[in-house]
């Protein structure tokens, strides 16, 4: 296009009274730059749109795939000491099993009454009380507190502990108190704990 045809094209054109009520008639050559300034911002907007979306979406893609690796990098870890978190368990369960084993069962506990009698008697204490306590149940287990009152010399007192302390059964002993009596000898309150699994569980 030469100049005159471009004047031609703008003929009769005011750039300071551009009104778009009159856009019909502008010239054509206005109107083409129109048309075009229109089309580069309408394809500018959706390009825009389209990347900035294209962008959100990698990032979410990107932050997915770290979170993917740091997830195989556990579970590679976890699989590679597969073998030794067996051995654990399986320590873990016969240790538990070897407890349980340490534990009276319902049927045993009068035994384990009458070898705590045996083991005063052995001692030479005389035997006043041991008597079975009500049941205090707890989260995993049962307690069953036996109260024990006995007569006797010191030494007598720390034979009767030693031997109630290798029982295989386990028995705990608490909150014990020791009086003076006659004749040199002690009386001890002594409060003895031993514990049942609750299976009800």
């Amino acid at each position: 296009m030469n100049r005159d045809s471009l004047k031609n094209a703008f003929k009769g054109f005011d750039p300071n009274n551009l009104d778009l009520a009159t856009a019909g008639s502008w010239p054509i050559g206005v109107k083409i730059i129109t048309y075009l300034i229109v089309f580069a911002a309408i394809t500018a907007a959706g390009f825009h749109f389209y990347v900035t979306d294209k962008n959100n979406q990698l990032e979410r893609t990107q932050r997915k795939e770290t979170e993917l690796k740091q997830m195989y990098t556990m579970k590679a870890r976890d699989v590679a000491n597969l073998d030794a978190l067996r051995k654990q368990m399986a320590d873990v369960e016969e240790r538990f099993a070897e407890m349980l084993r340490q534990l009276p069962t319902q049927n045993e506990v009068p035994g384990l009454l009458d070898d705590i009698t045996r083991i005063g008697r052995e001692s030479g204490l005389d035997i006043e009380l041991i008597e079975l306590q009500p049941e205090k149940k707890n989260k995993f287990y049962i307690e069953l507190p036996i109260k024990i009152t006995v007569g006797g010399t010191y030494h007598q007192m720390g034979q009767f502990v030693s031997g109630v302390a290798a029982i295989p059964r386990i028995v705990t002993l608490h909150d014990y108190k020791i009086i003076p009596a006659e004749n040199g000898r002690l009386t001890m309150n002594i409060n003895a704990r031993t514990y049942r699994y609750d299976d009800t569980q």
